[in-house]
């Protein structure tokens, strides 16, 4: 389907948008105190260190030089590869019905994530919706990361998506500008009720009111 603002293809983020991955999961069994967890998340595991997994850096390369570095936390360090898995919720419900309706409505569905090349394939088979996707662009596969213009392009180029007619759905605002600045419409994550208003808005699901209308 073509919406009438010319979208036919959405574009979606992954963890934090359909998927509730936070190493907080984990840790909060680790750490004794919230406190503790997040003084460790934010200057031992920490999100740029994540970054450079999401990049394509080895978990053991990782793991073995952080461990050099902090040997008092090493069981926590080593926990980050070997008890990765905990770090999984459940998925974020409401946008998975989200995605599901974009789905029997005829939109072609993309995802493109930054996401360790070593980790997901246990989201691939623990999420069966990813199979809704007709391509899924990892960061680790491709060693580039959001917000990098490159790894968009990459996306363009390998499934002739147009960005001009592409919905691109993400919850970091930088990854969403950089979407705009290649011609996507970009939509900041902020719950799924508000990413509803905002599909209808767009033409790309119909209205609550247009909903109600058709079920009375």
């Amino acid at each position: 389907m073509i919406s009438s603002r010319g979208i036919e293809t959405a574009v979606f983020d992954l963890g934090g948008v359909l998927i509730d991955w936070d190493p907080r999961h984990l840790y909060r069994k680790m750490f004794d105190s919230e406190r503790e967890m997040e003084r460790f998340l934010q200057t031992v595991c920490t999100s740029e260190w994540n970054r450079e997994l999401d990049l394509g850096r080895p978990f053991d390369e990782a793991i073995r030089e952080l461990c050099a570095r902090y040997p008092g936390y090493k069981d926590q360090i080593e926990a980050y590869h070997t008890r990765w898995d905990e770090m999984l919720g459940g998925p974020i419900c409401g946008s998975v019905r989200l995605l599901e309706s974009l789905r029997e409505r005829g939109v072609p569905l993309y995802a493109l994530t930054n996401w360790s090349a070593e980790t997901f394939g246990i989201a691939r088979k623990r999420y069966g919706f990813l199979g809704w996707f007709e391509e899924i662009m990892v960061s680790g596969e491709e060693k580039v990361a959001k917000p990098d213009h490159a790894i968009y392009e990459r996306l363009v180029e390998r499934t002739g998506i147009s960005p001009r007619s592409s919905l691109f759905v993400d919850d970091s605002e930088a990854n969403v500008q950089a979407a705009c600045e290649l011609g996507f419409t970009g939509v900041v994550f902020r719950g799924h009720e508000a990413l509803a208003a905002e599909l209808a808005s767009l033409d790309l699901l119909p209205r609550e009111d247009e909903g109600e209308a058709a079920s009375g």
